[in-house]
């Protein structure tokens, strides 16, 4: 175990809270945290159990969002379907990627995606959701996202909200909810792709105490960000991003 029970609830109340309110399940708190308590850790098991967590609170917060009406379901279905092959493709893929690699592209993409969000976070839709979306760039986007983000451990919302705000002028809000609807589904099938590949052997008691945390900060994630303006939500998103993505590559030069 990396850390005692109370810490690794407190991470995951803090990974869940953030995750659900940015629609990115935390995942990219989550690997980042656990590359800094254990620089040994391999890849695969990074992955791996932030998957597991971002599992847990994806399927908690989608229940809160749900209930308050802001998935796009029909979207959110044809969305997991397309990603679906992506994310268990890159669950096999994770454990050929040297730690080193996996850092380095991990760091990039962080601060590649802080710096779109900085650029364009103040074009994003607050409108009513209209339902005249693309869903075939949508499902073609998820395609390559389920892949990466599985690959990665990150669940995807770091990117899929991005895309379903500007490529598809989503709302943030619908955004937000319809990405943690979808990251319930595929970060479900590569967490049992990990199982079954004995990845998370001897891990799982590390996953149920930041699980515990991640549920909770979920429900109150989901309550904070109906006091959020969509434009603060992608703010504090790029700001996250670019201060992990640093502190990553640092080591690396």
């Amino acid at each position: 175990m990396i850390a005692g029970p109370a810490g690794l609830i407190a991470i995951g109340f803090i990974v869940g809270t953030i995750g659900t309110v940015i629609g990115s399940g935390g995942g990219f708190l989550l690997v980042p945290t656990l590359l800094l308590l254990d620089p040994l850790m391999k890849p695969e098991v990074v992955t791996g159990i932030s998957l597991a967590v971002v599992c847990f609170n994806t399927i908690s917060g989608s229940i809160a969002y749900g209930r308050m009406g802001r998935i796009d379901f029909r979207a959110g279905v044809i969305f997991a379907a397309a990603a679906l092959p992506g994310a268990a493709v890159g669950a096999y893929m994770t454990s050929y990627i040297p730690r080193r690699v996996f850092d380095g592209i991990f760091g990039f993409l962080l601060i590649a995606a802080s710096a779109y969000l900085v650029r364009t976070a103040g074009r994003a839709s607050e409108q009513k959701p209209s339902g005249a979306y693309n869903l075939r760039l949508g499902a073609a986007i998820s395609v390559g996202i389920g892949f990466l983000s599985s690959l990665l451990g990150i669940g995807g919302g770091i990117i899929h909200v991005p895309a379903l705000t500007h490529a598809l002028k989503f709302p943030v809000h619908v955004a937000t909810a319809t990405s943690h609807f979808v990251l319930a589904v595929t970060t479900l099938v590569a967490t049992v792709i990990h199982v079954s590949n004995g990845t998370l052997d001897g891990h799982f008691t590390t996953i149920v105490w930041i699980a515990i945390g991640a549920i909770a900060g979920a429900q109150a994630g989901a309550k904070a960000s109906t006091l959020m303006k969509g434009s603060w939500i992608l703010q504090a998103l790029a700001a996250g991003l670019s201060l992990i993505g640093i502190r990553i590559l640092l080591p690396l030069l």
